[in-house]
């Protein structure tokens, strides 16, 4: 039996999902329920228990957890990886604790984000999908991607194309197409593609929420929502001219930028930054 301390509550689970430092998430339902259910938590890979051996020779410095419909079934999954060098901890609860229906028919509050499927969008949870839009991306082009790998699909892929191209290439590629007319993914009405990606997956939760308004922001030219989205607008417009030869090259560049940014959108604490004569070691500048 499994000690204590192996278990990770979904609070806890939720304090460090959708960042550079979350473990893997790996979903390990039966193929046949996973397939029949409607959500998983975001940012989850599926596998199989019997697949579990080939995880547990990966290198992940994070460790993984293990979430079933039920914490017992997942801590029998868990015994797989007995041996396995890494941290294995699994969800108290399982994910039969976390969707919660309301009248509406969409899952209920919760503390960790849920996404939900869309194989419409290529996305069902295990195979990595594929993603694609116009070249030189600056905010919206850059944002979505950042959210797809945080939250979506780890294993993601992304594809920047002329604008004429977009929709060939993607029926070439069976890709989803996002971030200009006529796409799944775009504008609505003032809403930018970032906000119609939170709603196609049905992600909800207040950081994503305090960084939706501030992406929506820089992008649709309206910073008096968001004070943020001036300096947002700054990064990328820089960004966007030190990678201009290399859309993916920028893409790497700005992840952490969103990486940091969700971290801001998380901490619900107002951190002014403010320069004070009296203070020790305060040099007046000449």
């Amino acid at each position: 039996m499994f000690k204590t301390e192996t278990m990770i509550t979904a609070e806890e689970l939720a304090s460090i999902q959708g960042t550079p430092f979350s473990p893997w998430i790996v979903d390990v339902r039966t193929r046949e329920d996973f397939r029949a259910a409607s959500h998983w938590i975001a940012g989850a890979r599926h596998c199989d228990v019997a697949a579990l051996k080939a995880l547990g020779q990966l290198d992940r410095p994070t460790g993984v957890v293990l979430y079933c419909d039920d914490s017992l079934k997942s801590r029998r999954a868990a015994a797989v990886l007995s041996d396995w060098n890494g941290e294995v901890r699994v969800l108290e609860r399982g994910i039969a604790g976390l969707i919660v229906p309301s009248k509406t028919g969409r899952s209920g509050s919760q503390p960790i984000a849920m996404v939900r499927r869309r194989s419409d969008l290529g996305v069902d949870g295990e195979h990595g999908s594929r993603w694609i839009t116009r070249e030189h991306p600056k905010i919206d082009r850059v944002a979505c991607p950042w959210l797809i790998r945080r939250f979506i699909d780890p294993d993601a892929e992304f594809h920047y194309v002329p604008t004429s191209e977009v929709f060939r290439v993607a029926a070439d590629l069976k890709a989803t197409a996002y971030d200009l007319p006529g796409a799944p993914i775009t504008h609505e009405w003032e809403r930018c593609s970032f906000d119609s990606l939170l709603g196609a997956f049905d992600l909800r939760s207040p950081p994503l929420d305090r960084m939706a308004t501030v992406v929506r922001a820089a992008d649709t030219g309206r910073p008096s929502l968001a004070p943020e989205a001036k300096g947002l607008l700054a990064l990328s417009q820089g960004l966007s001219r030190l990678h201009r030869l290399d859309d993916h090259a920028m893409l790497a560049a700005a992840m952490p930028i969103y990486d940091a940014l969700y971290a801001w959108a998380c901490d619900q604490k107002t951190e002014p930054h403010t320069w004070r004569e009296h203070e020790p070691n305060a040099v007046r500048a000449p």
